[in-house]
């Protein structure tokens, strides 16, 4: 290797005295010297590795995230607005939530003829409750809806049918239901339509099954039962609205989502109007609106995903303090060898240039496998916990440029002090 080191900086004339050492034969020596030293140099890699890969990893896994969210979110549709029940008032005095339902079926109605902003309204109530079926029983979320919520929350029945208007105004006892409470109740059966179940001591039969959902949050979308709002009202609730049908919030879809926010304002003004509250009293309900809350989850991940990164930066930055290291104990091992070449020759420059190949042969390759690295965990994440496998581009160039930058960095003092050390001192060195 020496000798190889002395060809290529060895002056052939006195023309070519100035000539530097070409970048390959650099390159050549650095990774003949590396290799030749595998331990030390797997060492030095693994905190680039960890850096790069946590880095790729955990910026995959959050997109991935997000991602799943957003998706679950906008299956609801983000032109969505859901008024909920807020707490009663007597007189001056507000009292607790829960107290007593201050939305009523017939504000679904009023919105509905009077916000021209709004295409579908839809109320229902929900509770939970127990459910019962040939011994076998759980308790879900019990929904009773009116004939728009499918449309209002983008969901339907794979099997079967939903109710239908006769069924509504009649309190029929009919059922569509979620596909856990399927697999719950009846198994690996399909042939459940036309089954009877019973929720709270009340029969009710089976005339459909909603198509799967899946989770949003601790939230399976999956486990719950849908009754006529009518049914649900008089049979299992009972009607706790001063006046009406009470029911536990009302879905308002707008045209589009550019003409949400005026029927955000419509739907306030109307339930205001109805329910008598004049400034400065406090609304007794409260609106959601569906792409505020993607807009505030995906600033949340966002958040949360740059901070995780910065904590995983913190490796990249040990690995180039274990370069460094490493670096600097090569160039104390490797004394009398860059003596050798110094009197063979060599300039302060090619030493320079020696060590800090070096250094950075090691952050590229460790970048490299750490990219990998870093894709194969988000990979098998997003199998093993079912969410999309994203990998941005932007990360893996950011990842490899900072390895890169952690080579040449923590390279630079090393090899510095190798290019400066005196070949006379050097040679007499054990």
């Amino acid at each position: 290797m020496i000798q190889g080191f002395y060809k290529a900086i060895h002056p052939r004339s006195k023309q070519d005295n100035s000539r530097s050492v070409p970048f390959l034969e650099i390159l050549s020596m650095a990774t003949e010297t590396l290799w030749s030293n595998k331990l030390r140099t797997g060492l030095t890699m693994l905190g680039v590795i960890i850096g790069i890969a946590s880095v790729i990893a955990i910026t995959s896994v959050g997109q991935g995230v997000q991602k799943s969210v957003e998706q679950q979110i906008q299956s609801l549709g983000t032109n969505v607005l859901q008024i909920l029940a807020g707490s009663a008032r007597s007189g001056n005095i507000r009292q607790g939530v829960g107290s007593s339902s201050t939305l009523t079926w017939e504000d679904a109605k009023a919105i509905a003829q009077q916000a021209p902003s709004v295409e579908i309204v839809s109320a229902y109530l929900q509770r939970n409750a127990q459910v019962v079926y040939n011994g076998e029983n759980t308790t879900t979320t019990i929904y009773g809806t009116d004939l728009n919520y499918p449309e209002a929350r983008n969901t339907h029945p794979q099997t079967g049918r939903f109710f239908t208007p006769e069924e509504l105004n009649t309190s029929a006892q009919v059922a569509i239901i979620g596909p856990t409470v399927q697999k719950t109740l009846f198994g690996n059966s399909d042939q459940i339509i036309g089954e009877k179940i019973r929720i709270q001591g009340e029969a009710y039969e089976v005339i459909g099954i909603m198509e799967p959902k899946g989770s949003q949050g601790p939230m399976d979308r999956d486990d719950q039962i849908f009754i006529p709002l009518t049914s649900m009202s008089k049979r299992l609730v009972g009607n706790n609205a001063l006046a009406g049908v009470s029911v536990s919030g009302i879905l308002v879809t707008a045209e589009n989502q550019e003409k949400l926010e005026a029927a955000q304002f419509q739907v306030t003004n109307i339930l205001r109007l109805r329910h008598n509250i004049y400034p400065p009293e406090v609304d007794d309900f409260r609106l959601t609106n569906q792409a505020d809350i993607v807009s505030t989850f995906t600033n949340v991940v966002g958040l949360f995903t740059i901070m995780v990164v910065a904590i995983a930066g913190i490796s990249l930055v040990v690995g180039g303090i274990g370069i460094a290291n490493i670096m600097l104990v090569s160039v104390v091992e490797r004394t009398k060898e860059i003596g050798i070449r110094k009197a063979l020759g060599a300039t302060n420059s090619a030493i320079l240039n020696q060590f800090l190949a070096e250094a950075i042969v090691i952050s590229i390759i460790g970048g490299g496998i750490g990219i990998v690295s870093g894709v194969l965990i988000a990979f098998g994440a997003s199998t093993i916990f079912k969410f999309p496998f994203v990998i941005s581009v932007v990360s893996v160039i950011v990842g490899f440029g900072l390895s890169l930058a952690v080579g040449l960095v923590a390279g630079v003092i090393p090899a510095r002090n190798a290019a400066r050390l005196d070949p006379i001192t050097a040679l007499r060195s054990d």
